[in-house]
This record gives C-alpha cells, sequence and structure tokens, in this order.
C-alpha cells in the first residue's frame, strides 16, 4: 500500500493570508519587520530562510512566533477553506487505493476542526504534528519510524522549498505543489521528482510517481540480490 503524506498549510488549507495577518499583528512585540500588503506576492518568490532573514526572525523568536500563530488561527480556521479542488483531489487518492496523512507544524486541534468542519476528516489515516520548523527531515524520518512506513511505499506533497529540502534528506520522493506558500520557479530551482500546479493533476501524478518508484526498488533490490552470488 502506497501512503501519500501530505503537508497542511498551503497545500490543502488556504490558510496563506490568515497566517500573514496574524505574522503582522503580533510581530511587533518580538521586534520583527510587519509583511507590507505590496511584498506578499514577493514572499512566494523567496525561501522561508530568506524570509527569516529579512525581516528579522532569528531561531528563536521563530518557536515562539509558530506558537503564537498557532493559537491565534484557532479562532480563524473555522474561516479556512481548503485550496480550490484539493478536496476533490484527495477523494480521488484516496478511492484509489492511497493511504493518506498529513505531517504539520501547525497544531492537531486545528487541522481536526478544519477537516471536520469541510467534511474529509474520514479521508485522512494519521495526523503528525511537530513544532520542528526546519528539521523537517528529522520529523519525517519519526513519522516514517512511527507509523512503520517504508521510505520505498512513501510519497512526501508539500508547497515550500524547504519540504522538498527535508524530502531529499529522507530519500523519498517528493511532488511540489505550485499553489501554496512558495512559487512554481523558486520550488523548480530545488528540483523535486514532479510540481504540480493543479490539483486535478495530482492522482495522476502520484500513480505515476509510485509506478516509477517502484520500478526503481524493485530494480535497485534485483541488483542487490544478483550481487550476492556474484560476490567471491
Amino acid at each position: 500500500m502506497k501512503t501519500i503524506i501530505l503537508d497542511f498549510d498551503g497545500t490543502i488549507a488556504n490558510t496563506l493570508d490568515a497566517v500573514v495577518n496574524i505574522y503582522n499583528d503580533i510581530a511587533p512585540k518580538y521586534n520583527c519587520k510587519p509583511v507590507k500588503h505590496k511584498d506578499r506576492k514577493k514572499l512566494q518568490a523567496k525561501r522561508p530562510q530568506e524570509f527569516l532573514k529579512n525581516y528579522g526572525v532569528n531561531h528563536l523568536k521563530l518557536f515562539f512566533l509558530v506558537i503564537h500563530t498557532r493559537r491565534k488561527l484557532r479562532n480563524k480556521i473555522g474561516n479556512i477553506k481548503p485550496i480550490i479542488g484539493i478536496t476533490q483531489a484527495l477523494k480521488e487518492l484516496k478511492i484509489a487505493g492511497f493511504n493518506l496523512g498529513i505531517m504539520t507544524s501547525n497544531s492537531k486541534i486545528n487541522v481536526n476542526i478544519f477537516l471536520e468542519m469541510n467534511g474529509i476528516k474520514n479521508i485522512f489515516d494519521f495526523i503528525y504534528t511537530s513544532k520542528n520548523i526546519f528539521g523537517k527531515d528529522k520529523t519525517i524520518n519519526q513519522l516514517l519510524k512511527n507509523h512503520k512506513i517504508r521510505k520505498d511505499s512513501v510519497v512526501y506533497v508539500g508547497d515550500e522549498t524547504r519540504d522538498i529540502e527535508a524530502a531529499r534528506k529522507v530519500g523519498i520522493p517528493i511532488v511540489a505543489v505550485s499553489w501554496g506558500f512558495n512559487a512554481r520557479e523558486i520550488l523548480a530551482l530545488s528540483e523535486p521528482d514532479k510540481i504540480i500546479d493543479n490539483p486535478k493533476k495530482m492522482l495522476e501524478c502520484l500513480q505515476k510517481i509510485t509506478e516509477e518508484n517502484k520500478l526503481f526498488y524493485g530494480f535497485e533490490n534485483k541488483v542487490s540480490n544478483t550481487s550476492k552470488f556474484l560476490t567471491p
């Protein structure tokens, strides 16, 4: 059984504007620069690390900003809508036989409220949360261990360059979506396995990449088994 791990914010839930608004409200408390409305689009062309540097957010401030944002987002989560077309795409993946899970730095309470309000909670087999913003590779490894998921049976789907970087470190396929935090151009520079521009393409893309992955690991295992007989 193939498992698809999906990021939540920006990939499933259209939280970008809400998160930026919350950040602007609390930024002065942490002596960080707010994001001007005219600069919001520019954010999508930057890696998250660039945003932190440009807006005066160090790793300590980031930890408290994430906690604060998650708490304030709870009051707005009822107004957050799914990415257009993602609900149907997720249903198609489930019908096709994929196990679906969410990995997020958002809170499990926020995610559950969102899923219940949009009638898609039963689609997901698990929700895995972590506060580790720039250690996503460690989070993925822990998730795989906890849920007993093999690397050759999983694909990760995310909307940021750090998702791509984390998947690369772990050694699992990564599909980037261009409708979230990072724009297509910056995602492409990080060289994900695939980039999707519309949720309608998700099923076709993931079926193709899982088949390619199966062929790769099948070949790798065949070579490994053959080498045993060739060893003197």
